[in-house]
C-alpha cells in the first residue's frame, strides 16, 4: 500500500484552510436570500409546475447522538421521544399544506431524500409512524430513488431490514474515516466496529446501492492513515463512494476553538494536500474498477448506480424540502424554512408554511446555477445550455474558459467541455469566476 504524497508542490500560505464555506451548493449565494422575498416563494408555490420539471422531496431529520466538531448543519442532541414525535407530526403537517399548492400539479415525487442530522437516529417505531403518514399524504410509488442517510452506530439488523422495507434504494453510511483516533478527535459518535457491523447488516438487507461517505483532511489526518482508510474502502467494495474535502464553516466547534485561540487557519490539511488525498483515493478506486462520476463520487457500475437526487437538482428540478432550516427550489425560486425549531413548529401549528427567506433568480442566474453545478460532473454539454437557456457557454464565458484552458484545467472537445482531474478536484474554487460580479464579494455561506 502506497501512502499519498504531500510534498509534490509546497502549498502557498493562502492555500491553508481558513474558516468559511468552500463547497458551492447553490447560486446565487445564500446571503442574498431575504425575508422580504418570502412572498415570491408563496407565488411560486401557487403557480402550475413548469413543463417536464421533476419533483423531489427532502426531509431534514435534525437529530444526532452527538454533534461532530466539523458539523455545520442544524442538528439537536439529547432529544426526547416526545420532541421527536412532535417534529414528525409537524413535518407531515407541512407536507399536507404543500399538497394543496398548484406547483405539484399531477406530479408524483421522482426522488425522496432523508437527510440530517441523522435519519437513522429515529427508532423503528418512529420511522414507521413517519413513513406511513408521509405516504398517506403523498405516495412514493413513482420514485426512482429513495435515499436514507445513516450513522453506523445507530444501526442494527432489524432497523436496516425495516429501512429497506420502506423502499429505500440508496443507503448512505456516514463513515468519514476508519481510524479510531480520528473518529474520536473529530467528535464522531461511531467507531470502526460499528461501521463493519452496520455494513454487513446492510449487505444482508439487499439494498440496491450502499454508499460510503468519507472526508479527506479531518483533524489529525496523515497520509498513512488516509491511505489505510482508502484501502479499507476498496476492500469493502461499496456500490459508490462519496469523498468531501474538509472545510471549516463558521458555526462549527472547530471554528469556535480557532476563534478563541486567535488562529486564522484551521488545524487541518491545506487544500493542496486534501486534493492530493482525494486524487489518491480516486486513483485507487479506478484501479479497483470504479468510475469517477463527479468531483466527489466514484461508482462501481455507472449503468446501475445512479444519483437521481444530484443529477435532477443540478438540472433545475423542483425540490420540496420539509423540516427545520431546510432549503427548497420550486418553479425557479429558492427559499429556506425557519432556522429555529420553536419558530418552525409555531408556523406549522398555525397552518402556515415556515418559509423564512427567499430569492427568485433571473434567467441568467438560473443558467449560471446549473452551469456551476454541472461543472462538478466534470463535463458540460454545450447543447444543453443552448437549448434550455439560449446561451452559448463558449462565448458567454470565453474569458474564464480561456484561463482554465491555459492552466490545463479544462479541455474543449466536440460540443462539450471536460475538466481535467486537477480541475475536477478544485472545481469549487474555480466556480467563483463564473459568478456575476455582484455576487463575487465575500465568502460563500
Amino acid at each position: 500500500m502506497t501512502a499519498p504524497s504531500t510534498t509534490a508542490v509546497p502549498p502557498a500560505d493562502d492555500d491553508k484552510t481558513s474558516a468559511g464555506n468552500y463547497f458551492v451548493s447553490n447560486y446565487p449565494p445564500y446571503y442574498y436570500w431575504r425575508p422580504d422575498f418570502v412572498p415570491e416563494a408563496h407565488a411560486a408555490l401557487d403557480r402550475p409546475p413548469r413543463p417536464n420539471a421533476e419533483l423531489g422531496i427532502y426531509l431534514h431529520i435534525p437529530y444526532c447522538r452527538k454533534r461532530c466538531h466539523f458539523c455545520y448543519f442544524k442538528v439537536y442532541t439529547g432529544a426526547k421521544s416526545s420532541e421527536i414525535r412532535e417534529y414528525i407530526d409537524a413535518a407531515v403537517a407541512e407536507l399536507e399544506i404543500y399538497r394543496t399548492k398548484s406547483f405539484i400539479g399531477d406530479r408524483k415525487p421522482a426522488f425522496i431524500y432523508f437527510g440530517g442530522g441523522t435519519p437513522s437516529f429515529l427508532s423503528t417505531s418512529q420511522l414507521t409512524t413517519l413513513a406511513k403518514a408521509l405516504q398517506s399524504v403523498f405516495p412514493w410509488d413513482a420514485a426512482r430513488e429513495i435515499t436514507f442517510e445513516c450513522e453506523p452506530g445507530t444501526l442494527n439488523q432489524k432497523k436496516l431490514q425495516f429501512i429497506r422495507s420502506l423502499g429505500v434504494t440508496r443507503l448512505s453510511l456516514g463513515v468519514e474515516n476508519f481510524d479510531e483516533h480520528i473518529l474520536e478527535i473529530n467528535g464522531r459518535a461511531h467507531r470502526t466496529k460499528e461501521i463493519d457491523r452496520a455494513y454487513d447488516y446492510a449487505r444482508q438487507a439487499d439494498f440496491p446501492q450502499i454508499n460510503i461517505d468519507l472526508i479527506a483532511g479531518m483533524l489529525e489526518e496523515t497520509p498513512e492513515k488516509w491511505a489505510k482508510t482508502v484501502e479499507k474502502t476498496v476492500a469493502m467494495a461499496p456500490d459508490s463512494v462519496t469523498i468531501y474535502q474538509m472545510e471549516i464553516p463558521f458555526n462549527t466547534t472547530i471554528y469556535k476553538r480557532m476563534r478563541d485561540a486567535g488562529r486564522l487557519h484551521a488545524p487541518v490539511a491545506d487544500w493542496h494536500t486534501k486534493r492530493e488525498w482525494v486524487a489518491h483515493a480516486f486513483d485507487r478506486l479506478e484501479a479497483a474498477g470504479y468510475t469517477v462520476t463527479s468531483a466527489y463520487t466514484a461508482v462501481r457500475d455507472p449503468q446501475r448506480t445512479q444519483f437521481v437526487y444530484r443529477d435532477e437538482l443540478w438540472r433545475g428540478a423542483d425540490l420540496m424540502s420539509l423540516g427545520v432550516a431546510s432549503f427548497s427550489h420550486v418553479n425557479g425560486t429558492h427559499y429556506q424554512n425557519a432556522h429555529d425549531m420553536d419558530t418552525y413548529l409555531e408556523h406549522i401549528k398555525c397552518g402556515r408554511l415556515p418559509i423564512s427567506r427567499a430569492l427568485t433568480p433571473t434567467t441568467e442566474e438560473l443558467m449560471i446555477r446549473e452551469l456551476i453545478l454541472q461543472f462538478k460532473l466534470g463535463r458540460i454539454e454545450l447543447d444543453y445550455f443552448r437549448s434550455k437557456f439560449d446561451t452559448d457557454v463558449m462565448d458567454r464565458f470565453s474569458l474564464q474558459l480561456n484561463q482554465l484552458e491555459e492552466r490545463g484545467l479544462i479541455q474543449r472537445v466536440p460540443d462539450a467541455l471536460v475538466l481535467s482531474r486537477e480541475g475536477l478536484l478544485s472545481v469549487d474554487a474555480l466556480m467563483w469566476d463564473f459568478f456575476l460580479p455582484k455576487h463575487q464579494g465575500g465568502r460563500y455561506a
